[in-house]
C-alpha cells in the first residue's frame, strides 16, 4: 500500500504549478467552499506551514475553541498575503509532512485532495492530486458512510466515472473519482448536484 503521506507533496506542489500560471483574477474567483474564494482556501490549507503549535493554540483561544471560527479568522487574514507568499507555502516541506492532530496521514491527505478539488473544479481544472490518492481519500469518505461531513448517503451508489471505484447500492451517482470526493465532502458542484444532508 502507498505511503499516504507520500501524496500530500504532489497535491500541494501540483496545486500550487496550477495556479502559479493561472491569471491573477483566478485568486478571486468562488471556490467549493461557501463564501471563500480560492485564495481563501489556500490560506486555510497551508495554515500549518505559518503556524507552529503554540500559535495554533493561541488562534484557537482567541476563537474560544471554536475551530470554524479560527479558520475563517485564519482565512480571512491570511489570504490577503502576497501570492508568491501563499505559493511558498503550498510548497512548503512543513505542510508536506504535516498530520492534523488525532487524524494521522489519512487526514493530512484528506486536507490536501479535498481541498485542491475545491479550487480545481470550481476552476473547471483538471484534479491536481495522483488519482490514487484520490481513491484513498473517496474510500476513507465512503467508509465513515457520509458521516464526516453530514451527508446522507441512505439508498446511494456511488460510481466512478474515471476508475473502477464504487462503493453501495441503489440509486446511482456517477461522477469522475474527484466529484465523488467534493460531494462527499458536502460541497455543492458547479452544475448544481449535491448529496443530501443527513
Amino acid at each position: 500500500m502507498t505511503d499516504l503521506q507520500s501524496w500530500v507533496a504532489p497535491t500541494c506542489d501540483g496545486l500550487a504549478d496550477l495556479l502559479a500560471s493561472a491569471p491573477a483574477e483566478a485568486w478571486d474567483a468562488p471556490s467549493l467552499c461557501e463564501e471563500w474564494q480560492v485564495r481563501h482556501v489556500v490560506a486555510h490549507m497551508t495554515m500549518p506551514a505559518r503556524l507552529t503549535p503554540e500559535q495554533f493554540g493561541a488562534e484557537m483561544a482567541a476563537a474560544g475553541g471554536d475551530f470554524t471560527v479560527l479558520s475563517d479568522t485564519v482565512a480571512a487574514r491570511d489570504a490577503a498575503m502576497p501570492l508568491a507568499d501563499l505559493l511558498d507555502a503550498l510548497r512548503s516541506p512543513l505542510l508536506h509532512a504535516w498530520q492534523p492532530p488525532g487524524g494521522g496521514a489519512a487526514g493530512a491527505l484528506s486536507h490536501a485532495v479535498i481541498h485542491s478539488l475545491d479550487i480545481t473544479i470550481a476552476l473547471d481544472r483538471p484534479t491536481v492530486a495522483p488519482r490514487g490518492a484520490v481513491v484513498a481519500v473517496l474510500d476513507q469518505l465512503a467508509a465513515a458512510n457520509g458521516a464526516l461531513f453530514g451527508v446522507d448517503l441512505t439508498g446511494a451508489r456511488l460510481e466512478a466515472a474515471d476508475t473502477d471505484w464504487s462503493w453501495g447500492s441503489g440509486d446511482g451517482v456517477r461522477a469522475d473519482s474527484g466529484l465523488l470526493v467534493a460531494l462527499l465532502s458536502g460541497r455543492t458542484l458547479p452544475d448544481g448536484r449535491a448529496l443530501p444532508r443527513g
